[in-house]
């Protein structure tokens, strides 16, 4: 079985959740046997290129060799398609020497007949409608720059690699890619599977994106199959797209596990009691909560820091806060981290939080216990699906959440209970699971089909 994998992001080290989330499902997948093609809209490496601001294409040619023998070394079947810098339609690399041709001569019949899938699609995004510069509403800084157009121009490079690559799956991980997988479901008849890591509900309330949700729906409606992080997600698919029960599956995410011999480190010695908040700052994931509970913190126990990592559309808005709440000498604002600087916060932390108002699933909490982190987590969230010991609290229970901080940081068996807890329940959590039930559902749309 081969699967062509349409996602935004990929490598762990340079991207968050979703990026996370779709290595270690390809990493499972090729664990299985499944081999996998995966078309990205950004070149890789590139440390820039995250989830925090998009960043026009680049071609890798001349640099690819040592990440492909990296990654080579983790993956088995798995193969990496670069994307040409201009987001034109794709031709088959020849020698290297042989210069790129013209959109008109390598442009295939099938893609042609593609177009109407493709101009639908145009018009409810608005490609080519939007000014340069502007961005999603509800999307944040994360997806700046003229977002719909850069998701039609990968729509038609996606369908034109899929001239060339054989398949037998689609599969396309959230809004951003599900224009190029209906179109590219349309053109060659092949199943298409979504999956979904985040709604518009989520990133934005009830203040949504006409179009965004528009493609959202459209791509639940025109899967095969609905693959969601969560039950949590799971309820909102049913009831806010409207989209049939017995096609929306769960799939949860999970976590890389550490090696043994690593699961008894401890945080680093010092004076004060490190509380962490991890994440984009967003309304999504309520970092306005978290100084809120740090301020009742604070009043009852001196000894502590909250240190707050991160970007995202309300840093300002977070050190404002901080600092009306008079938090000036609690609170540590990193600014987005990634690679060893996370491993290395995670090291420091005594205690992660996450408040999230609504969090499909949440990976962060995860990677928390991966590094013998404890973790407090917010009740409107995937993960509380399945970690059972985890610490829970509503997200706007600012009382709760600060009662439940500081049981941790006052008492160290609490804290080391729900290490062991945490170390047990990531056991039980593996890429490999979760890859053995995309199989299963790939195997059922194979089947309908047949």
């Amino acid at each position: 079985m081969r699967v062509l994998m349409l996602g935004w992001e990929f490598p762990p080290h340079i991207s968050g959740g979703l990026g996370t989330a779709c290595y270690g499902l390809t990493k499972g997948l090729d664990e299985i046997g499944v081999e996998v093609c995966f078309v990205l809209p950004t070149a890789i490496p590139v440390e820039s290129s995250s989830h925090v601001a998009f960043r026009s294409p680049t071609n890798l040619l001349a640099r690819s060799e040592s990440w492909v023998e990296q990654y080579s070394k983790v993956f088995g079947h798995v193969d990496f398609r670069q994307v040409p810098a201009a987001l034109q339609p794709y031709a088959r690399p020849g020698p290297p020497d042989r210069r790129a041709v013209t959109t008109a001569r390598t442009e295939p019949t099938t893609v042609r007949q593609g177009r109407s899938v493709l101009e639908e699609m145009s018009i409810v995004t608005g490609a080519g409608s939007v000014p340069s510069g502007s961005f999603v509403r509800g999307a944040g800084v994360n997806y700046q720059g003229d977002m719909m157009t850069q998701v039609h121009r990968y729509a038609r490079l996606a369908l034109g690699i899929s001239e060339y690559e054989a398949f037998d799956v689609i599969h396309a991980h959230d809004w951003m890619t599900y224009p190029a997988g209906l179109a590219i479901a349309a053109v060659t008849g092949k199943p298409l599977v979504i999956h979904v890591h985040s709604t518009e509900f989520d990133r934005s309330g009830d203040n949504v994106d006409q179009r965004v949700y528009d493609i959202e729906r459209a791509g639940m409606h025109g899967a095969a199959r609905v693959v969601c992080v969560s039950h949590y997600t799971r309820g909102i698919v049913l009831s806010r797209y409207g989209v049939p029960p017995e096609r929306v599956e769960v799939v949860h995410n999970a976590v890389e596990l550490p090696d043994e011999g690593e699961w008894s480190l401890k945080p680093i010695r010092r004076n004060e009691k490190i509380v962490l908040f991890l994440g984009r700052m967003t309304m999504q994931k309520g970092p306005e909560y978290f100084l809120m509970a740090a301020k009742k913190v604070v009043e009852r126990f001196k000894n502590v820091r909250f240190v707050m990592a991160g970007s995202g559309d309300m840093v300002t808005q977070c050190i404002r806060l901080a600092a009306d709440l008079r938090l000036g000498g609690y609170v540590t604002f990193t600014g987005f981290l990634r690679g060893k600087d996370v491993d290395k916060v995670f090291s420091m932390a005594d205690l992660y939080v996450m408040p999230s108002v609504s969090e499909p699933f949440g990976i962060a909490p995860l990677e928390a216990l991966s590094h013998n982190v404890p973790v407090i987590i917010s009740k409107q969230s995937g993960v509380s699906e399945v970690l059972s010991h985890a610490l829970k609290v509503d997200f706007w229970d600012t009382d709760e959440m600060a009662n439940q901080i500081l049981a941790v940081l006052r008492h160290p068996p609490l804290q080391k209970t729900l290490r062991q807890h945490g170390h047990i329940e990531l056991q039980k959590l593996s890429w490999k699971d979760s890859a053995t039930k995309l199989k299963g559902i790939y195997d059922d749309v194979l089947t309908a089909r047949a």
